[in-house]
């Protein structure tokens, strides 16, 4: 297995891709009090691959989250899915964050039937379909519990599967596992991944876990300090491998070593940035 470099933004990648981000920038404010978050940015992602972004605090990977969502509008360029401009957010493109964010007063069953009935599903179908995606993540046991009665874990399992139920094209996912404890992360780092290779969903994926950036994606994407862009890109094999101490072995460390070297160049920057503030 190895770590190479790779440019996600190559001419062939823009016009072929699912995915296309091309040259989009993002502003917040105007005049002197302008904050420039996102230089022009472009890079490609194609069906059914993961890519994780890593970047310092800061840097606006959550900006472009935002920006592929239809949460945001670009300040220049464009964002395209399946060579349609993204103008809005859309049932094609699921996102998943930090927190599950589920209604606490709905079941998880509820929960996750909810987009397909909002999207006009018949209840019965649309129920049906939810305890296919709840039967995904290992929680059909827990179908009619609430919220406050999961754990942590188990409530990012129906977040999942929520983003699933609507069966998008794309799944963006701003630091999923951020809050759990390290053991739970580990078995939920398994699970998205199976998830992954049986749904071939794309995945955009951000995490401050180089680990987990590795183990889990085809594609590893480090940004700069702000205002943010595309440092280095690197393709990945490590994605393939279901070994639990694939962590362990000299060529992920090798890989991990590499990608720190970028990021902990752009952490010093951002670090300097916050003290002069």
């Amino acid at each position: 297995m190895s770590l190479v470099a790779f440019d996600l933004s190559g001419p062939s990648r823009l016009e072929n891709m699912e995915l296309v981000v091309d040259g989009a920038s993002k502003v917040f404010g105007a005049g002197e009090s302008a904050v420039t978050a996102l230089t022009p940015i472009s890079l490609a992602i194609g069906a059914g691959e993961f890519l994780s972004i890593v970047g310092p605090s800061g840097c606006g990977k959550s900006t472009l989250l935002n920006l592929i969502a239809g949460f945001e509008t670009p300040s220049s360029g464009e964002i395209r899915l399946d060579g349609k401009t993204v103008t809005r957010p859309g049932a094609e493109r699921g996102v998943v964050f930090q927190q599950g964010s589920l209604f606490p007063w709905m079941t998880v069953l509820d929960n996750v039937s909810f987009g397909p009935i909002s999207r006009g599903v018949p209840k019965a179908e649309a129920r049906e379909k939810a305890m296919q995606f709840i039967d995904l993540v290992h929680l059909s046991a827990f179908a009619s519990r609430y919220p406050y009665e999961l754990s942590g874990g188990m409530q990012q399992r129906v977040g999942i599967a929520r983003a699933l139920a609507n069966e998008p094209r794309m799944l963006l996912m701003d630091e999923p596992f951020a809050s759990l404890d390290q053991q739970t992360r580990e078995i939920l780092q398994f699970e998205i991944k199976r998830i992954w290779q049986r749904t071939k969903t794309t995945i955009f994926w951000i995490t401050h876990s180089i680990d987990e950036a590795l183990f889990l994606s085809t594609h590893v994407a480090v940004m700069s300090a702000r205002p943010g862009r595309i440092k280095k890109a690197f393709a990945s094999e490590f994605f393939a491998s279901d070994d639990p101490m694939v962590g362990s072995t000299q060529a992920f460390t090798e890989a991990k070593r590499e990608v720190t070297m970028v990021l902990h160049e752009e952490s010093m920057k951002s670090s300097k940035q916050e003290e002069q503030r």
